[in-house]
């Protein structure tokens, strides 16, 4: 299937490793240029090397920052001229004991929404102008096991998203979100030893295996094309079938 991304451009946040990586591949694989945003510029060169093409520009950034998003847009239109797609994915698990100080909640927020949002906010008046743009947001499971500030500001992503796709979407912008389910990266390789992902996979996961990057990346490059047109404001697990509600 021809996606129709060629010419297209985009920003992918947490591009270094994992989904990120994976994601930003795929979309140069369909001729997409992309500006790669993290914070490990060794890791970002390989991807570019990797790739190859000159279909990606690294960009040495933390998404926390203050001033991240001003930075991201302003460099990413220079560059690319205009950004068409907006991937949002570095983030990170924030597990918390109920006593946690507000500096705690404060930083797991900021990392998980609020820089999604603030990134989004930069580049969606480019988006408006040119009457077309995709906006992915990488979340986060809804079954949380015990208290994490980042599953709380990723349901603040899920319901951000459905309420600013209700005033984009006359625009031609699309957001939707896609939470992972077990996937691997170098986190789960390091806290997870081999013979735990085996029996979580045969007793959890019913497709039994713990998923790749490239798994999830294959809904984002869809969802980043205009074939995906008519597809907004969702939440889309890509876990395996490990969650357990319906809906």
């Amino acid at each position: 299937m021809d996606l129709g991304l060629k010419s297209k451009t985009a920003v992918v946040t947490g591009a270094s490793i994992g989904i990120g990586r994976a994601i930003a591949k795929g979309l140069a694989a369909e001729g997409v240029r992309i500006v790669a945003v993290a914070r490990r510029t060794d890791l970002l060169a390989q991807l570019v090397q990797e790739v190859g093409g000159g279909l990606i520009t690294p960009f040495e950034q933390d998404v926390m920052a203050n001033d991240a998003a001003e930075k991201i847009a302003a460099f990413a239109v220079k560059e690319l001229g205009h950004v068409d797609i907006l991937v949002n994915n570095a983030g990170g698990s924030r597990p918390l004991p109920v006593d946690a100080p507000d500096s705690k909640w404060d930083e797991a927020i900021a990392l998980n929404f609020t820089s999604y949002r603030r990134i989004a906010h930069a580049l969606l008046p480019q988006m408006v102008e040119r009457k077309w743009g995709r906006i992915i947001n990488i979340t986060g499971k809804s079954e949380p096991e015990g208290l994490n500030a980042a599953f709380a500001a990723k349901a603040a992503v899920h319901a951000w998203a459905k309420g600013l796709s209700r005033e984009i979407g006359e625009h031609g912008i699309t957001i939707n979100c896609i939470p992972p389910g077990r996937i691997m990266s170098e986190q789960i390789r390091r806290n997870y030893p081999p013979d735990y992902r085996e029996r979580f996979a045969e007793e959890e996961i019913p497709v039994g295996y713990w998923g790749e990057p490239e798994d999830l990346a294959a809904l984002a490059v869809f969802l980043a094309s205009p074939v995906a047109r008519y597809i907004t404001g969702t939440v889309i697990p890509v876990d395996g079938g490990l969650r357990r509600y319906q809906f």
